[in-house]
């Protein structure tokens, strides 16, 4: 199978390397090539990977991405009495960004299916941006909801294989969305109205029967307290009236979560709070403290612990990967130990997770072991936060020690 998969991957990355190349802004504009460049280790060479130009002169066309992800990832999981164990193609999106008229942002990223099948399954994003000012951008289109510092953070940038349990069972998505974003001294924000419906096609992208999503992040600053590199504290909220035909944020109506990210030289720590209020299973309660630290500049190791509460005997579920297909029950109580190296190649543009993973709930326990390869190209969005700030800044980026709210 892994041979199969392979084949798939290559046909799949020439096809849209192919397109993206022949695209016509690429033809008319001063081509720069991919993005490689020349420097003395492979991570100053993918710095720019993806981008195909770039003219802050030019009154028109800024710059111009081809940008996407390939994500693959095996895993062994024995659980109390059943085991499953196999490997996944589990991303591969592919696309464009590009900046015209100085404050415009164009982001079209299109997606396949698990395992490549089907090799082209529609767009997960969609949008245009326009930045008025460094105090408010308004997006308009298919975007991510950002309820949570997990969630926010993007899976190019994530430490462990999985997101955290409670985060999980938010199901967020991408969705049509109307947002602002925007920052004004030590704040930052970012807030809008989110379909409860998503679909990789344009009827699904028009569907608005589903009911809607407000949502609001808010982030702080907070260096002169903590008197660390980097040191944050995020506020996120959701309020979700979903309809029975809702595929996304549709079972908890209420969501709050606090979260505080520090880093200091190679380390990082990360913690976070969050609340699911009003499903039909019951509420929610659950934290996760995450540690990390480079031990040198490319090999880090992570942990994490999950405790997760619930209201109602089955309040919980397990997460859908991994554990739910090795026997993981519902429950009222999920606890989970993860321990991890992730070896940096070329900082995140090129990477490897692995990583043991303990679960229990239920009176039944999983234990998941993995490796994942990431790969991406194109630009950083926001920089690779919250990674402690050994990491560099890069020109198309920020620096590890800033975040930005915009798509």
């Amino acid at each position: 199978m892994l041979p199969l998969a392979q084949y798939r991957f290559v046909r799949v990355v020439l096809t849209w390397i192919g397109v993206a190349a022949s695209a016509p802004i690429a033809v008319a504009a001063q081509s720069i090539g991919f993005g490689l460049k020349d420097g003395s280790n492979l991570a100053e060479r993918m710095s720019d990977l993806g981008l195909v130009y770039r003219n802050e002169d030019h009154p028109v066309i800024q710059e111009f991405w081809a940008l996407g992800r390939y994500h693959g990832q095996y895993h062994e999981t024995d659980g109390s009495g059943q085991e499953d164990h196999g490997w996944e193609d589990r991303r591969f999106r592919a696309g464009f960004q590009a900046r015209l008229l100085k404050n415009l942002t164009v982001h079209l990223q299109a997606i396949s299916g698990s395992d490549f099948e089907p090799s082209y399954a529609g767009f997960t994003e969609l949008w245009v941006g326009w930045e008025f000012s460094d105090a408010l951008t308004l997006t308009v289109g298919q975007q991510k909801h950002r309820f949570t510092h997990d969630r926010n953070v993007s899976s190019r940038y994530i430490q462990t294989l999985e997101r955290s349990q409670l985060v999980n069972m938010f199901v967020a998505e991408y969705t049509p969305a109307l947002t602002l974003s925007g920052r004004a001294r030590d704040w930052q924000y970012y807030g809008g109205i989110f379909s409860n419906s998503t679909g990789s096609d344009w009827d699904a992208m028009t569907a608005f029967d589903s009911g809607y999503s407000l949502l609001f992040t808010a982030t702080r600053d907070v260096r002169q307290i903590f008197e660390r590199d980097s040191a944050y504290l995020n506020f996120s909220f959701v309020d979700s009236d979903a309809e029975d035909t809702a595929t996304v944020l549709n079972h908890f109506r209420h969501g709050l979560a606090s979260a505080l990210i520090l880093t200091d030289g190679p380390a990082s720590l990360v913690t976070e709070l969050i609340i699911g209020l009003d499903a039909d299973a019951g509420d929610a309660y659950g934290v996760y403290v995450q540690p990390g630290y480079f031990v040198t500049r490319k090999l880090q190791v992570v942990g994490r612990l999950q405790l997760s509460f619930s209201d109602e005997e089955h309040g919980l579920t397990p997460q859908r990967r991994y554990e739910e297909p090795a026997g993981l029950p519902t429950g009222d109580r999920y606890r989970a130990l993860y321990a991890g190296m992730n070896y940096h190649f070329a900082d995140h543009r090129l990477k490897v997770l692995t990583g043991v993973e303990y679960a229990d709930m239920g009176g039944e326990h999983t234990l998941t072991a993995s490796v994942a390869v990431r790969v991406f190209w194109g630009p950083h969005s926001g920089g690779p936060f919250p990674m402690a700030t050994v990491l560099p800044p890069r020109t198309e980026g920020r620096s590890g020690d800033e975040i930005s709210w915009r798509p």
